[in-house]
């Protein structure tokens, strides 16, 4: 049976590969990512789960699926900085999670040949420096409508136990990459904000993924910068409160609504850390944090061992 060594939750942000602001705004979330990275390899993980989200760049309005698992093969999208090209996976592990879902009464979409951006790279790279072989879990936090935060957390139960019924000998860690507050344009095609070449793309994306990232990329580049953006440092740092608890409820208890209103539109990826969380069964015993609004994030990381 594999067994869980370990869950990190960490915050991803395009600016922290474009704009490293050593020493400045974002120095301590990367001084502290570097600690992690070396307590991960203290560890000497076999296979890494990465749960992340996609920002339209693999998943369209075409068809929008709530989870995604990738069983063969993941390639890099190579957005905002992010790694480009092929990553090693778990495969035997991937299909043994399949099936434990399965059981569980979960439909997971499948995917032989699954393109990750930045929302699964960037957390797996800091962490494991994409040394270790992955199993990438896609959550769709950016299009609405989202799974609910309950199913989330059942997910995440669900992984779990499907992790330590493998058949494998794996030392196992799962790796949450999201939130937390920051806010974003809709993506929603029934906002009626949302019209035209954007809206045609978030349905449509899927014919010429990397013509739509060339329009998007500048645009999101231009967000960079702002010590002024919003970000929700109080409700941040409320969140990873929680998570020193096995009970989730406080969080789950939200919603959709408030949880917008309270941590943004990209707060939703905190979706990927209670299923995370929920999988390895363990509350955090430590984190960092440091709102960072010129990279439009409050950027946090938990971990449930010492860093």
């Amino acid at each position: 049976m594999a067994e869980i060594i370990g869950f990190v939750g960490m915050s991803h942000s395009p600016f922290a590969t474009l704009l490293p602001f050593t020493g400045g705004p974002g120095g301590k979330f990367l001084a502290d990512a570097a600690r992690v990275a070396t307590a991960v390899s203290r560890l000497r993980p076999d296979a890494v789960v990465v749960i992340g989200p996609d920002h339209f760049h693999a998943n369209f309005y075409d068809q929008m699926p709530p989870f995604v698992l990738g069983v063969e093969a993941a390639t890099g999208f190579g957005d905002f900085g992010s790694t480009e090209g092929e990553l090693p996976v778990a495969t035997g592990l991937a299909w043994a999670i399949r099936d434990g879902l399965d059981d569980a009464g979960f439909d997971v979409s499948l995917s032989y040949a699954l393109t990750v951006d930045h929302g699964v790279v960037q957390s797996y790279e800091m962490t494991t420096g994409l040394s270790v072989p992955v199993v990438p879990l896609v959550l769709n936090t950016a299009a609405p409508p989202l799974p609910s935060l309950g199913r989330c957390v059942a997910l995440g139960t669900a992984l779990g136990n499907a992790i330590r019924a493998s058949s494998s000998d794996s030392r196992v860690l799962v790796v949450a990459s999201g939130g937390l507050s920051h806010w974003l344009p809709s993506n929603d095609p029934r906002d009626p904000s949302v019209v035209g070449e954007k809206r045609d793309s978030l349905i449509h994306g899927r014919k010429d993924a990397r013509a739509f990232a060339a329009v998007r990329e500048p645009r999101v580049r231009a967000m960079a910068g702002n010590p002024d953006a919003p970000v929700n440092a109080d409700w941040d740092r409320w969140f990873l409160r929680q998570l020193y608890s096995r009970d989730l409820s406080p969080i789950v208890d939200l919603g959709h609504d408030k949880l917008e209103h309270e941590a943004g539109s990209g707060g939703h990826e905190v979706r990927t850390w209670l299923v995370g969380h929920a999988a390895v069964g363990l509350p955090l015993v430590w984190d960092s944090y440091e709102p960072v609004p010129e990279w439009i994030t409050g950027m946090g990381i938990g971990t449930t061992f010492p860093v």
